[in-house]
């Protein structure tokens, strides 16, 4: 009679939906974010007003994570096994879309993201598979002028770049997730980080590692550039597309927050 009583008290503990067991669950964004560097335009260390039309960014594998203890992006290693959320497919973005008042672009949402706070990240930047990019994980596409010059360009880079990022750092706290109420997390790209910027110190690090503009603007012609990775290969010397090539994988952020590159 026992052994009867503990079967149908363990067979109803089996049949107990597997929902019912977890924790709450609210909706979480995933947002990327060129900032005003973007959406505004800015001056390049080297004097050139510059101007965005699109920044294209072809984003896969774009994952949330609970972690504990926090990733630390210089030393650590992102625990996987933590709670992790993600989107599926690849999603192609123009960070250039929308002004300076508008939010950052909502890549997509997990409806049913358990609560907490997702304090770290993961994303791939990866050639984009079809459509007017296609083959290509970063398109900058603008306008720069200085001394009475205008130079159109265009730099398509086809290499891939894996992120591990750690946890939002900026004006506002991202990635707390509460019962009842939407969260975000935010993917940021720096692309001061390729052209320096004026209003920063020259002796300062964001600008004595950035390339700056010069370097494009001198394989312009007739007031055109349009050059992929291979181009820039073969016409920048060999120290300024070092440079370049050692700058590009660092534009991944989490506001100001940092990531591992791999």
């Amino acid at each position: 009679m026992l052994k009867a009583v503990l079967f149908v008290l363990l067979s109803a503990l089996v049949l107990i939906p597997v929902s019912a067991q977890e924790s709450p669950v609210s909706p979480l964004d995933f947002r990327a974010n060129g900032e005003d560097f973007i959406r505004q335009g800015f001056v390049s260390k080297d004097g050139w007003s510059l101007q965005f039309d699109h920044v294209i960014v072809a984003l896969s594998h774009i994952r949330a994570f609970q972690t504990n203890p926090p990733f630390d992006p210089f030393s650590g290693e992102l625990t996987r096994s933590a709670v992790m959320v993600g989107l599926p497919g690849q999603h192609v973005i123009d960070l250039a879309e929308g002004d300076e008042t508008a939010v950052p672009l909502l890549i997509g949402t997990v409806s049913d993201a358990p609560i907490g706070y997702y304090n770290a990240v993961s994303f791939e930047l990866s050639p984009a598979l079809d459509g007017e990019y296609a083959g290509y994980a970063l398109v900058i596409d603008g306008t720069a002028a200085r001394d009475g010059q205008t130079i159109d360009f265009m730099i398509r880079i086809d290499t891939i770049s894996t992120y591990d990022c750690g946890a939002y750092i900026g004006d506002e706290r991202k990635g707390i997730l509460q019962e009842g109420a939407p969260g975000e997390v935010e993917l940021t790209f720096h692309l001061d980080h390729v052209f320096g910027d004026a209003g920063t110190p020259l002796e300062d690090s964001l600008n004595t590692l950035a390339p700056g503009f010069d370097m494009f603007a001198a394989l312009a012609s007739n007031g055109a550039l349009d050059v992929s990775l291979a181009d820039l290969e073969a016409g920048l010397s060999a120290a300024d597309y070092q440079l370049l090539v050692e700058i590009l994988p660092t534009l991944g952020h989490t506001g100001e927050g940092h990531c591992h590159e791999y």
